[in-house]
């Protein structure tokens, strides 16, 4: 039977002359399709060999393992080229849905950005701009100019500069102000995040030297102070973003550290990492610090990301006095680390919707950290109902009382409250539904947990409900149509 099926197999003129492959070679390109075909012939082969033929009323085990199970080789190849030239069209950054409940999920692309930041974007994208022309004078400008102003009045304080991101803003400051000396730093706050960035190593390339003080979980202004020698450069503080040291511990204010680094008449510096401009605790966030707090406080810069808590562009921020910001600025170092156009401007619409007040309303993070669990409830309990009316019942969907959680290395202990819709199928299995949620047009990620796929509309935007819902109408469909075909 394995050497029919492969004598059986089309030839590639024969494939190439076929509706499908003709529109392709339209579409794409004759000799790209011709090879496709190539590679899937191949495959099919193999398969015949290796696998050997299977029943033509044997369903697959999920939608992607769909093997040889039917005998009409010719629809299977028109199949799997339709496929292979979808994918291979299809951008490699694509949109997703976030029903995770992750608010900054960083496999996600962090902060989708606001409607204003997204024309800016567009505006700015799509002509010429004054990036680097001064309007006034008529002359070259500088693109650092655009967002200080507006970025230093948020911040509250002096100056600001902006860089690609959060690690090239604190290898900027150490490199500015500590090359060949040494850096204090607490024991306690010698962190790494994701994608294996660790402060000693980031240290290291700034070239300055890493003075460490204290214990794990105990650091005292004393032993800051006998740290300080003539090779002190800087006092450097890091807010401890993605992680807590709980129980038996001691750590020393802000305040404490920029008062005694001015004593010594060094500079100090914290990094807040997420860094957020207006204070989240009425929503359930805490231990957070806001970034003009610090300020107020003393310390003499601070760092932070754009794209986290402050629901921007991937950046890297930089505030504080304006001899320090003056020197960032001059580092040779600023070119390769600078933003582009497009930052800039969705930057610059963004931070200008804190300044109006509407973040809470327009930022897309700060909106899903605003909602409210009555909120939630409430398009959870009517999304439930149009499930089981767009897929006549064949998609159970329930509410339950869940958590929502900040991500992106941000408030590590806080849980928002939230309701989940929970989603199981008479006929499909969690995993399968799950992949063709994830292989839907609009792929929309979700949760698995007991047997059961989970949404949390937190994350999810009023008008990707409709998408979701069609999806989960295509899986009932789809599951109808596999029994029947059992059944003949």
């Amino acid at each position: 039977m394995s050497n029919e099926l492969l004598r059986s197999l089309p030839s590639i003129d024969r494939l190439l002359a076929g509706e499908a492959a003709e529109r392709l070679a339209a579409e794409l390109n004759r000799d790209i399709v011709r090879n496709l075909l190539r590679d899937i012939l191949e495959q099919m082969r193999h398969e015949i060999e290796v696998q050997g033929p299977k029943s033509k009323v044997q369903s697959p085990k999920s939608d992607t393992d769909l093997g040889l199970w039917t005998l009409d080789l010719p629809s299977e190849i028109e199949r799997r080229l339709e496929a292979r030239a979808a994918s291979l069209t299809a951008n490699s950054l694509r949109r997703v849905i976030n029903a995770t409940g992750v608010i900054i999920h960083t496999n996600l692309g962090r902060a989708p950005l606001s409607q204003a930041a997204i024309e800016a974007l567009a505006a700015a994208g799509s002509h010429y701009s004054n990036l680097e022309y001064d309007l006034d004078r008529g002359q070259r400008g500088y693109r650092e100019s655009h967002c200080q102003d507006l970025l230093a009045r948020l911040a509250g304080s002096e100056a600001a500069v902006v860089a690609n991101n959060n690690a090239a803003a604190v290898m900027l400051v150490l490199n500015t102000l500590a090359e060949g000396g040494e850096v204090i730093v607490s024991r306690g706050e010698l962190i790494e995040i994701g994608g294996s960035f660790r402060i000693p190593d980031v240290m290291e390339k700034s070239g300055a030297r890493l003075r460490e003080v204290g214990t794990t979980n105990r650091t005292r202004i004393s032993d800051y102070q006998s740290a300080i020698n003539e090779q002190t450069k800087l006092i450097l503080r890091v807010h401890p973003s993605n992680y807590r040291v709980i129980g038996f511990t001691e750590r020393p204010s802000v305040q404490e550290v920029a008062e005694l680094a001015a004593r010594a008449g060094i500079p100090s510096f914290e990094d807040l990492g997420s860094g957020c401009l207006i204070d989240l605790s009425r929503y359930g966030v805490t231990g957070e610090p806001v970034v003009g707090e610090s300020l107020k406080a003393g310390v003499s810069v601070v760092s932070f990301s754009g794209d986290k808590m402050l629901g921007g562009p991937q950046s890297g921020i930089i505030a504080g006095s304006r001899e320090i910001i003056d020197r960032v600025r001059k580092n040779a170092l600023m070119r390769a680390l600078r933003v582009d156009k497009l930052t800039y401007a969705a930057l610059e619409a963004t931070l200008k919707l804190y300044e109006r007040g509407v973040a809470v309303c327009e930022v897309p993070v700060i909106r899903a950290i605003a909602a409210s669990w009555d909120d939630i409830q409430e398009r959870a309990a009517r999304f439930s109902s149009a499930v089981a009316a767009r897929t006549s019942g064949r998609v159970k969907a329930s509410c339950e009382d869940g958590e929502s959680v900040i991500g992106g290395g941000s408030a590590p202990e806080v849980k928002l409250p939230t309701v989940l819709v929970a989603l199981e199928h008479r006929e499909r299995s969690t995993a399968s539904m799950e992949e063709r949620l994830r292989r839907h047009s609009v792929p929309i990620i979700a949760r698995t947990e007991r047997d059961r796929v989970l949404l949390d509309l937190r994350t999810v935007a009023a008008d990707e409900e409709a998408i979701i819902l069609d999806a989960l109408a295509d899986i009932g469909q789809l599951a109808t149509t596999n029994a029947a075909s059992a059944e003949m």
